[in-house]
């Protein structure tokens, strides 16, 4: 059994925010595949499926962000599992938006709900990092990541939304790159090329000459009617 995690803070105050990111994409797995409908659960909300031929539990937590660690050594503890059973959806500021990382361990780069998870469960959990953007200052971050998507960026906001639902299974299942590369063809999908196609040459047509030629005019001209 695995638990998947998303990160935000509850009440429909907070639904929209970037720091809610995280919920948002529990949401699309749970829309998409099937999973039970959402209960209250471990401090937080579940529903309950299966991925990648595994049962599998959402998890939002509701202790709000600083507190996120609450809720998952909760439950992580009932079921008796490892921190690498756990997978952590959250808002990356250090990512352009849209981008998409998965990585196991290391440090909670001052985002609070990670430094509280990392407190619960220590840090050898996975995490699907999912890219905001930076709004450029250090004093301006709290605002940001508290501030709702604007209507321009949720285009690429469905797309990823998307592609991490496409993926979920790969994730699952352990196949990082095809998770990836799930989310990537949603993002930035391969683009069919509108150049036309350079029409063959005829075959009477003369020959490109070449700037390295050594010939001299006089020699090509006599060359022409030989």
């Amino acid at each position: 059994m695995q638990i998947f995690v998303g990160l935000g803070n509850p009440g429909a105050k907070y639904a929209g925010n970037r720091h809610n990111i995280g919920f948002m994409a529990m949401d699309r797995i749970a829309q998409d595949h099937g999973f039970s409908p959402w209960r209250a659960r471990f401090q937080g909300e579940v529903a309950e499926g299966r991925l990648g031929g595994d049962k599998l539990l959402l998890l939002k937590p509701a202790t709000f962000m600083n507190l996120s660690g609450q809720s998952v050594g909760e439950a992580m503890r009932f079921f008796k599992l490892e921190p690498g059973d756990v997978t952590v959806f959250h808002d990356e500021l250090d990512l352009a938006p849209g981008k998409c990382r998965v990585k196991t361990g290391g440090g909670h780069a001052g985002h609070n709900g990670l430094r509280s998870i990392h407190a619960h469960i220590s840090e050898a959990y996975h995490r699907v990092r999912l890219g905001i953007g930076h709004p450029g200052r250090k004093e301006a971050v709290a605002g940001y990541v508290l501030h709702d998507f604007p209507k321009a960026e949720q285009d690429w906001l469905d797309d990823l939304m998307r592609g991490i639902s496409d993926g979920a299974d790969a994730l699952a299942s352990g196949d990082r790159s095809k998770f990836l590369n799930a989310v990537a063809l949603r993002v930035n999908p391969p683009r069919s090329s509108t150049t036309p196609a350079k029409p063959p040459a005829p075959k009477d047509a003369p020959a490109v000459e070449s700037a390295e030629d050594p010939r001299s005019p006089l020699q090509k001209l006599a060359d022409r009617f030989r």
